[in-house]
C-alpha cells in the first residue's frame, strides 16, 4: 500500500489516520528535499517547488512569477535549447509542466524510473544554472507567449475579467492579491532583462524551494544525485515570510461590466475570508458547499425550484495562503434582471439562518470531501504535490494528518459561526457581469467597472529572433554538468492483467484488479449517444441523460444525492456523439451499496416533468453561451465543414435552440426504450476488487435488464476536398483568432490509424517536441498552444491542426502551418524519428499508472475488440517505423492543398488579410447582427 492508516486515539472512537510515508532532508543550502517510495509502478513523479507566486511581485511589475513558469522549461546552461521540454520528450516522461498560484510556482512531471538521475541533473541545472541563457529575444518572444496565454484564458473568453475585478476591489491596492497571477499586458510588456533577472535571484534559490521525488525509487541512491547535483547551489538572502492579511471591503460595492462574450447575465458577490489552514477556512468549505450544491441547498431550493431564475449556482471558499474570500455566482436565464437574483439569494440565506446545517447534510459532505482527498493522493504525482505544497506553507509534509482531521472535525455548530463571522451582514463586492447592451440587467446602483482592453493592431509587437544563441561566461561548477548522466535499469512494464465476461442479457464486463487504493471506479458505455436521434430532435440523447440523473422511481433528486452522499461516491450520466455514459468512483467498501444506486438510475428512471424542463433551459442558456465563444464556435463551425451539414456527427450533441425547445418528455422516454439495453452496452472496473465480486454484483442487472435489438446508424464521412478553402466565422473585436485546419482522414480501426498517429508525433502530437509548436510558439511566439491530432472513432474522423493563436497574426499563423505541412515528409529526420521511437516506447512504463488509464485501456479492448495485449503491438509498429513509412503518410493525409482552413476571429481586421494563403477568397460562414462595443 501507498497510503498508509496509523491507529489514532480518539474520544468517540479508535479511528485510523490517513498518512503517507515520507523522509525529509534539508541540504546545507536550504533546500528541502521529500522522497515518498511508492513501488505500485515503475515511475517516479519529480516537482519542484518554489516558494514564488504573484504575491511576491510588486504592483507595476505583475506576471513575473508567471513567466519564469514559462522561461524555466526553455534553456539552461547544460541541458541546452529546449530545455526539460526536449528532454522529456526523450525520455518518455509526461512532459515537462508547471502552474503559477499567488503564493507558489511549481515544476512536475513524471517519468519512468530509469531516468530519475536525468531529471534530478535537470532541476538542479534549472535552480543554478539558467539565467544566464535568457536573453532579450528569448524574453521578447516568452512575452507573447504569456500574453497570448491570456488573451485565451481571459480577454477572449466570457466573463474572463471577472476575477480581475473581484480582485482589484476586494483587496487594497497595496495588497499582493489585488492583481492577477497572469499579470497585466502593460507590465509583461514594460519588464525589462535586469527585471526579470534580479526577480529571479532573490526568488528562485535553494532556501525557497521543495523538491519532492515520489514513486519507485531508492532512497539512499537518489539521496546521493540529491546532493550531487544541487548541493553547490549557493543559498540565495534569507527571506522573510508574508504577513497573512485579509481583504479589506469598507462598504458594499456594486459593479457591472458588459462583457462582448457574455450571452447570459451573471452575478457574482464576494466576500473577504481567512487563509488556507485556518480553522474556519474548513468550516467555510463545508459552509459553501452546503448553500450551493445539490438539489436540497438552500440556493438551488429558492433560485432553482422557486424562482426559477437559473438552473444551478455556485459557492465556493477559495483560500490562499495570506488571505481567502468567498465567492457565489449565478448565471441567470436570458434577460434576467440581477436584482431578482440577489433578492434570491437573501431569501435563501434567511432560510440558513433558521434552520442552518442538517447532521445528515454535514455528515455526506464530510465523507464526499474525505473521499476527494483521497482521491486526489492515488498518484504518485498527486502525492507529490501534496507533499510539496505542505512542506511549502506549513513546513511539514505530513500535514496531510492533520488537514483530513480538520475537515472531519467539522461540527454544525462551527458551521453557523462562520457564515455569522464572514456573510452575514458583512459588506461585499458584487459584480454584474452582463451582455453588450445589457446594462439594464445588472444589480441597481451598480457603477461600470474599469477593465483595459486590448486592441487589434497589426505589427504592434516587438520584432526578435528566438533562434540567437545566448553568449555568456558559464557558471563555474565543481565538476562537469554538460554531459547528461546515464539511464538506469530499464523499468519492467507490466500491461495490467484484463478479465473479460458477459451476461446471459449481453453486457459484456471487463475489469482490472489493482489495490493500491481503496477505491473502485466503474462505467457503463452505452453504445449509440446521438446517433440514434433525428435531426428535428437533436439533444434528446443528451437530456436523456441528463434526467437519468435527477432521481428515480423511488427516490427523488434530493434523495437521490443523499444516499450517493452517503457513501461519499459520485455517479454522472451523459451523453457523447457516439454512447451515454454512467460512472461511478466509490470507495470499495461501498462497491456493493453504489452499483445498487446506478442500477436503479439506470433502470427506474423518475421521469420527473419539472426536472426536465428545467434541463431544457440549462442546455438552451448552454447553447446561447457557446454562441459567444471562440472556441466553442470554432469547433461547431469545424465539424460542419468535415461532416457536412446532413450527416449527425457534424451537429452539436446539445442539440439546437429550435430542436431542443421542441422536445417532449414523450420523445426522452421513446429514446431510453429502444436504445438503452444491455445488447450494445459494456460495463468497465478498475480499483481493490475481484472479478467474482463484480460478477456478483450484477446478478440483479442481469435478471432485470431485459436485451432488445439496437441497430447503431453508420454515417459515411466526406473523402478529403479536392482543393483548399479558407472559412472565416466573424466574432468581432475577438483578440486571439481561433484555427481549425483539417480534413476528413480514418477511422481508429483502419491500418493507418496508429502508424498515422506516430507519424503525427514530431507535427503536432508531441507537445514541445513537435514542430508547430517550436515553430508558432517557441519560435514566433504567435500561440500559447497548438496542436494536431486524428480523432477517428468506428466511423472515419478527421485530421486537425487546433489553435489560438494573437489576431494580428492571422495570416502569418496560418501561412507558418501551410509551410511546415508542405515540408513535413521531406524534412523529417533520423532524429525526429529516434526522438519519437524514445518517447513512445518509455512512455509505456506510466501508461497503467492512474485509475482512469486503465480504464481507459479497457474501453479501447472492449470498443474497438483489440487484443488485451495491444500495446505490445504498437510498440512493435513503432519500433519498425522507418522515414519512408513516415513520408509515405504524411504524403497521405497532411496535403495542405486538400484541407478545410477555418479562422474565427475579427473579420474586420482579418478577413481580408487571409486572401493571401494562397486559396481564394475566404467564404464568410456569419453576418454579424450585434454591433460591437468600442
Amino acid at each position: 500500500m501507498v497510503i498508509s492508516f496509523i491507529a489514532c486515539n480518539q474520544k468517540k472512537e479508535n479511528t485510523p489516520e490517513l498518512s503517507i510515508n515520507y523522509e525529509k532532508i534539508t541540504l546545507d543550502n536550504g533546500l528541502d528535499v521529500i522522497f515518498h517510495v511508492d513501488k505500485s509502478d515503475p515511475v517516479v513523479a519529480v516537482e519542484l517547488m518554489a516558494h514564488v507566486g504573484s504575491a511576491r511581485e510588486i504592483e507595476g511589475r505583475t506576471g513575473f512569477a508567471h513567466l519564469f513558469e514559462h522561461l524555466l522549461f526553455l534553456e539552461s546552461e547544460n541541458l541546452g535549447k529546449g530545455g526539460l521540454d526536449k528532454m522529456s520528450a526523450r525520455i518518455g516522461g509526461s512532459g515537462a509542466n508547471g502552474s503559477t498560484s499567488r503564493d507558489r510556482t511549481n515544476y512536475l512531471q513524471t517519468i519512468p524510473k530509469d531516468a530519475l538521475e536525468k531529471m534530478i541533473w535537470a532541476e538542479a541545472d534549472k535552480l543554478g544554472w539558467f539565467i544566464n541563457t535568457v536573453t532579450n529575444p528569448v524574453l521578447a518572444k516568452e512575452k507573447q507567449v504569456v500574453k497570448n496565454e491570456k488573451r485565451q484564458s481571459v480577454d477572449n473568453r466570457p466573463y474572463g475579467h471577472r476575477q480581475y475585478v473581484i480582485g482589484k476591489n476586494l483587496y487594497p491596492k497595496d495588497h499582493p492579491y489585488n492583481w492577477q497571477v497572469i499579470g497585466s499586458l502593460e507590465d509583461l510588456q514594460n519588464a525589462t532583462l535586469d527585471d526579470v533577472k534580479n526577480f529571479f535571484k532573490k526568488w528562485y534559490v535553494p532556501n525557497n524551494s521543495t523538491l519532492v521525488l515520489s514513486g519507485d525509487i531508492d532512497v539512499e541512491q537518489a539521496k546521493k544525485w540529491v546532493h550531487k547535483y544541487f548541493d553547490e547551489i549557493p543559498r540565495g538572502e534569507e527571506i522573510a515570510p508574508i504577513e497573512k492579511r485579509a481583504g479589506i471591503v469598507k462598504e458594499t460595492k456594486h459593479l457591472y461590466y458588459e462583457d462582448n462574450f457574455a450571452r447570459l447575465p451573471e452575478l457574482t458577490l464576494s466576500w473577504p475570508a481567512v487563509e488556507q489552514y485556518h480553522k474556519d477556512s474548513y468550516a467555510l468549505d463545508i459552509l459553501t458547499e452546503y448553500l450551493s450544491d445539490g438539489k436540497r441547498a438552500p440556493l438551488n431550493k429558492v433560485l432553482v425550484d422557486d424562482l426559477k431564475l437559473t438552473s444551478s449556482t455556485t459557492m465556493f471558499n477559495f483560500t490562499s495562503e495570506l488571505a481567502g474570500q468567498i465567492q457565489l455566482i449565478v448565471r441567470a436565464f436570458n434577460n434576467t434582471k440581477l436584482d431578482k437574483v440577489k433578492n434570491g439569494i437573501d431569501l435563501a440565506f434567511t432560510d440558513f439562518e433558521k434552520n442552518g446545517i442538517p447532521q445528515k447534510d454535514l455528515d455526506r459532505i464530510k465523507a464526499g470531501q474525505e473521499t476527494a482527498f483521497y482521491r486526489s493522493l492515488s498518484s504518485v504525482l498527486g502525492k507529490g504535490t501534496r507533499l510539496a505544497s505542505y512542506n511549502t506553507y506549513t513546513n511539514n509534509p505530513g500535514f496531510v494528518t492533520q488537514d483530513i482531521k480538520n475537515t472531519l472535525s467539522v461540527t454544525r455548530e462551527d458551521v453557523m459561526n462562520v457564515y455569522n463571522k464572514y456573510i452575514k451582514g458583512k459588506n461585499f463586492i458584487a459584480t454584474s457581469f452582463v451582455p453588450r447592451n445589457g446594462k439594464d440587467l445588472a444589480l441597481a446602483n451598480s457603477t461600470e467597472a474599469v477593465v483595459a482592453e486590448e486592441k487589434i493592431v497589426i505589427g504592434a509587437e516587438e520584432n526578435f529572433d528566438a533562434s540567437i544563441t545566448a553568449t555568456y561566461k558559464k557558471t563555474p561548477s565543481t565538476f562537469d554538468r554538460s554531459t547528461e548522466p546515464p539511464y538506469g535499469n530499464a523499468p519492467e512494464v507490466k500491461v495490467p492483467e484484463v478479465w473479460e465476461s458477459s451476461l446471459e442479457n449481453g453486457l459484456k464486463v471487463y475489469g482490472i484488479q489493482n489495490a493500491e487504493v481503496p477505491l473502485v471506479q466503474f462505467n457503463l458505455v452505452i453504445d449509440g449517444g446521438q446517433l440514434l436521434e433525428s435531426m428535428d430532435k437533436l439533444g434528446v440523447a443528451n437530456l436523456t441523460a441528463d434526467l437519468m440523473e435527477r432521481g428515480t422511481k423511488n427516490k427523488t433528486v434530493s434523495e437521490l444525492e443523499d444516499a450517493m452522499a452517503q457513501l461519499g461516491a459520485s455517479i454522472n450520466i451523459f451523453a457523447n456523439k457516439e454512447n451515454i455514459r454512467i460512472t461511478g468512483t466509490t470507495l470499495a467498501k461501498n462497491y456493493n451499496a453504489t452499483l445498487t444506486l446506478a442500477q436503479e438510475m439506470l433502470l427506474e428512471p423518475r421521469w420527473d416533468a419539472v426536472e426536465f424542463e428545467l434541463l431544457k433551459k440549462r442546455a438552451v442558456d448552454n447553447l446561447r453561451q457557446q454562441e459567444a465563444s471562440p472556441r466553442s464556435v470554432a469547433a461547431n463551425a469545424y465539424n460542419e465543414l468535415i461532416y457536412g451539414k446532413d450527416n449527425i456527427r457534424s451537429k452539436n450533441v446539445l442539440g439546437t435552440i429550435t430542436s431542443v425547445d421542441s422536445i417532449t418528455l414523450d420523445d426522452l422516454k421513446s429514446y431510453y426504450t429502444n436504445y438503452i439495453s444491455p445488447s450494445v452496452t459494456k460495463m468497465h472496473v478498475v480499483g481493490d476488487i475481484s472479478q467474482q465480486d463484480v460478477i456478483n454484483s450484477l446478478k440483479d442487472m442481469e435478471t432485470k435488464w431485459a436485451a432488445k435489438e439496437v441497430t447503431i446508424p453508420s454515417f459515411k464521412t466526406p473523402d478529403a476536398p479536392e482543393k483548399s478553402t479558407v472559412y472565416f466565422y466573424d466574432i468581432p473585436n475577438a483578440k486571439q483568432s481561433q484555427l481549425r485546419f483539417g480534413s476528413p482522414a480514418l477511422a481508429y480501426s483502419d491500418a493507418d490509424y496508429y502508424p498515422a498517429t506516430v507519424m503525427n508525433y514530431i507535427l503536432g502530437g508531441g507537445g514541445f517536441a513537435s514542430q508547430l509548436t517550436q515553430q508558432l510558439r517557441e519560435g514566433k511566439g504567435y500561440t500559447y498552444g497548438i496542436g494536431s491530432f486524428f480523432s477517428g472513432t468506428k466511423d472515419k474522423g478527421a485530421f486537425t491542426i487546433s489553435s489560438g493563436v494573437r489576431s494580428n497574426v492571422t495570416l502569418e499563423a496560418s501561412q507558418l502551418v501551410k509551410q511546415i505541412l508542405e515540408n513535413y515528409g521531406k524534412g523529417y529526420n533520423e532524429k525526429d524519428l529516434a526522438t519519437t521511437k524514445g518517447f513512445l516506447i518509455k512512455s509505456n512504463a506510466r501508461a497503467f499508472e492512474t485509475m482512469r488509464a486503465k480504464l481507459r485501456m479497457l474501453e479501447n479492448i472492449s470498443t474497438y475488440n483489440l487484443p488485451t495485449d495491444y500495446v505490445n503491438g504498437r510498440e512493435k509498429i513503432v519500433n519498425d517505423m522507418t522515414i519512408d513509412r513516415i513520408q509515405e503518410l504524411s504524403g497521405k493525409y497532411l496535403n495542405p492543398n486538400k484541407m478545410i482552413w477555418l479562422v474565427v476571429g475579427d473579420a474586420k481586421t482579418q478577413l481580408k488579410r487571409m486572401e493571401k494563403l494562397g486559396f481564394g477568397k475566404p467564404v464568410l460562414l456569419n453576418e454579424t447582427e450585434i454591433p460591437i462595443k468600442d
